[in-house]
């Protein structure tokens, strides 16, 4: 063999570490890279604004304007590392870790009813951690239900032993939704409840179940809130946003004063908006808890309508994406999983959108990827790493 057909092969492209990494069956290849800017885009978007929201908070800050700002971004960089973390796992292996991360969840909100639970706007749903830091264990909840109920009713579909789930497979995966839901209304934690049962019925649409499971968990969903209405269980202040809600001017001071002050400020932010760190309302310090389930508001007020539809539209890419992953997934625990998540951040998104603008009632959600909060930051990148590994696991076209 000549030495330079020695070179030759030695340096090929195929054999070379940059060869590997684009290789057909590579990660890079198989990632959907749309779907990963969107949530990179979203996630910077939201430290601006939640820089916004508190950089003159000293009552919040303890007179450090960078406090929330470092706090996020150490948040997204956990998050993305447990994104990493649930890509490495893989699609298949994902199985193995289901009843261990299910039993971690329940042990987590457990906890919370423990002296360990501390109640935070009215939520008796955190563990205080130390150093500014808390744990909300119901966002992980949401997690282990999608995992949990896609690895119960896909289990004999996958093996070829039925073409759809059957009725007892049903009421098996309600089962595991059902345990943490109830220790979940212990805290209260209604908005919560809320996702769960979007994330619920959505996997029960794309599972193959009979359409009567559907139909039947939206009627006992109504019944059952009308019962906790009528005996009381909710908490004063749910039964007040809920009033707030249903007539805007019954105390615009008192319990609508949130909703009242973040539709001014949106309103005040016209098409274009005030400029980043430039909104009166957000300066002012008049809208509560802006960092964490009124950041929309410092959208519209600095961002105007163009910079707050496109968050809105950076969400719609985040569900289109996990849509495709949904329909193209060789199985239908892959299937199951992405259309879990796609029901969780719709309706988690629409929810916290709608009571900053006063067409949902508040219900105390993080906006995905844009609330300052780590354990919701967390739980919405673990969730694009089960995304990733179930698009992976497409077979690459020729």
């Amino acid at each position: 063999m000549s030495a330079h057909t020695f070179s030759v092969r030695r340096f090929s492209p195929e054999k070379s570490t940059l060869g590997r990494l684009f290789a057909r069956d590579s990660v890079v290849r198989r990632m959907d890279w749309v779907l990963l800017l969107a949530t990179v885009l979203l996630c910077g978007i939201g430290t601006l604004l939640v820089y916004s929201a508190t950089r003159n908070r000293t009552n919040l800050t303890h007179g450090d304007h960078y406090y929330f700002l470092i706090r996020h971004l150490m948040n997204a960089g956990i998050g993305f590392a447990l994104a990493a973390g649930a890509m490495a796992i893989g699609h298949h292996r994902m199985r193995s870790v289901v009843p261990f991360f299910y039993v971690l969840s329940i042990l987590g909100i457990l906890a919370v009813l423990s002296p360990l639970g501390s109640t935070v706007n009215g939520a008796h749903s955190w563990i205080v951690i130390g150093g500014g830091f808390s744990l909300q264990p119901s966002e992980f909840v949401k997690v282990a239900i999608i995992i949990g109920m896609a690895m119960v009713l896909s289990a004999r579909v996958d093996a070829g032993d039925k073409i759809h789930p059957d009725n007892r497979t049903v009421l098996q995966a309600l089962s595991l939704a059902v345990i943490p839901i109830l220790i979940i209304m212990l805290m209260p934690d209604l908005g919560s409840i809320m996702v769960l049962a979007a994330i619920i019925l959505g996997v029960l649409l794309v599972s193959g179940a009979d359409n009567r499971w559907v139909f039947g968990l939206i009627l006992a969903g109504l019944a059952g809130s009308l019962t906790v209405w009528k005996l009381g269980i909710l908490s004063k202040y749910q039964v007040d946003r809920f009033a707030a809600f249903a007539n805007p001017a019954l105390d615009p001071s008192g319990v609508g004063y949130n909703t009242s002050q973040a539709r001014i400020a949106i309103g005040s932010g016209g098409l274009l908006g005030k400029g980043l760190f430039h909104g009166s309302q957000t300066t002012g310090q008049f809208v509560p808890e802006q960092q964490t389930d009124f950041v929309f508001s410092v959208a519209g007020e600095e961002l105007g309508f163009v910079g707050a539809a496109f968050i809105i539209a950076l969400i719609g890419v985040i569900l289109w994406r996990a849509c495709s992953i949904a329909r193209s997934a060789t199985d239908l625990y892959g299937t199951i999983v992405a259309a879990g998540v796609v029901a969780w951040f719709a309706f988690q998104s629409f929810e916290n959108i709608g009571m900053t603008l006063g067409i949902m009632p508040v219900a105390g959600i993080p906006l995905p990827f844009v609330s300052y909060g780590g354990s919701s930051m967390f739980a919405n990148c673990i969730a694009i790493g089960m995304l990733q590994s179930v698009r992976m696991q497409r077979p690459m076209s020729a």
